[in-house]
């Protein structure tokens, strides 16, 4: 009896080995551990506010989430893991805040800490506080974020109360902390190179009272304007 041509074509039919279990497990782990690097890296990022500086909108305790894609796409540039640069930093596409985001960056002094504080100064404003009130190219600032405990008063650290005038120079920020006599922001350590920026603060997923112990429900789901 002749072979039937149909039982050739089969049997050449390479047969496939199942994956193991094991192996199917390791691709998926990488597969979400690669998603979860590349979200983290250029789309959203969790923080958690660790001092007073931006009470009463930011408490200790507060987690929040920063997107990293707000203000241009910022190009890693440390090995994984460390903070050893590879080159300087940089974003394509970058656009300039607006005054009154709450903003996560780099801290200038030490770029291996993050710091979050408000936009205030824009690249070329003229700024100055007289006796805590802000003037924005010598016009008063709008300014309901501020959270102010003491009276103005001449010292110990005069810049806190009375500061400048000074310009904004491009490329460049002048941040505060909403609690301004309790704040090392920009009236200390000078302005802030957008190229430190790390993403805008849009809202509170969790708030845990660490004094007290108990979970803040009511500022669940919170945005930041």
């Amino acid at each position: 009896m002749a072979n039937n041509p149909k039982d050739k074509v089969l049997a050449a039919k390479p047969q496939t080995q199942p994956k193991s279990v094991v192996r199917e497990y390791a691709e998926a782990i990488l597969i979400a551990l690669v998603l979860a690097l590349f979200i983290r890296t250029f789309v959203i990022q969790a923080f958690k506010i660790p001092s007073g500086s931006m009470k009463d909108t930011l408490l200790i305790g507060d987690h929040i989430l920063v997107t990293k894609f707000s203000y241009g796409i910022h190009i890693p540039n440390e090995v994984l893991f460390t903070h050893v640069k590879l080159f300087p930093d940089f974003r394509l596409f970058p656009q300039t805040p607006e005054r009154g985001d709450i903003v996560v960056f780099k801290y200038p002094r030490d770029e291996s800490r993050d710091f979050i504080k408000r936009v205030i100064g824009l690249p070329g404003d003229k700024l100055e506080i007289r006796r805590q009130k802000i003037y924005i190219n010598d016009k008063p600032m709008d300014d309901p974020w501020a959270n102010h405990r003491e009276l103005p008063g001449p010292g110990p650290f005069p810049p806190r109360d009375d500061f400048g005038p000074v310009v904004v120079p491009e490329g460049h920020l002048f941040m505060m902390g909403d609690n301004r006599e309790n704040s090392q922001d920009s009236r200390f350590w000078g302005f802030l190179d957008m190229d430190k920026v790390k993403g805008k603060a849009v809202l509170i997923y969790w708030s845990w009272d660490n004094v007290n112990g108990r979970v803040r429900f009511d500022r669940f789901g919170k945005l930041l304007r």
